[in-house]
């Protein structure tokens, strides 16, 4: 079974940092894509961040220059570099990932979710 796991999230004071995992796990054949999307109470699910399988990234306007996407594809795992959180940053925070996953002797392409996390600013 093919899972997205998130951690890292909490609770932190306006102008700290937080940094996110997610850990892909199951018969993977190859990771594409990876971001981290975000939702607020009352609001949609929006990008935040994402990065492509040769590493090339693209962040929100309201993350630029705060907020950093890395991946090891050494352990299937993608990160988020937060800093200078502000109480409008707190949401829960889901991984996406665009998976190629072995079932027999086949590969199939879907996108996973994760279940999500929590981030909370105070200010």
């Amino acid at each position: 079974q093919v899972r997205l796991v998130e951690s890292g999230g909490g609770l932190v004071q306006a102008g700290g940092s937080l940094r996110l995992s997610c850990a892909a796990s199951g018969r993977i054949f190859r990771i594409n894509g990876m971001g981290w999307y975000r939702q607020a109470p009352g609001k949609q699910r929006e990008l935040v961040a994402a990065i492509t399988s040769g590493g090339g990234t693209n962040y929100a306007d309201s993350v630029k220059g705060r907020f950093i996407i890395s991946r090891d594809n050494t352990k299937n795992t993608v990160y988020l570099q937060m800093a200078s959180l502000k109480p409008e940053d707190t949401a829960v925070y889901y991984c996406k990932g665009t998976l190629v996953t072995i079932r027999g002797t086949q590969t199939e392409q879907y996108d996973y979710w994760g279940q999500g996390t929590q981030v909370t600013v105070s200010s």
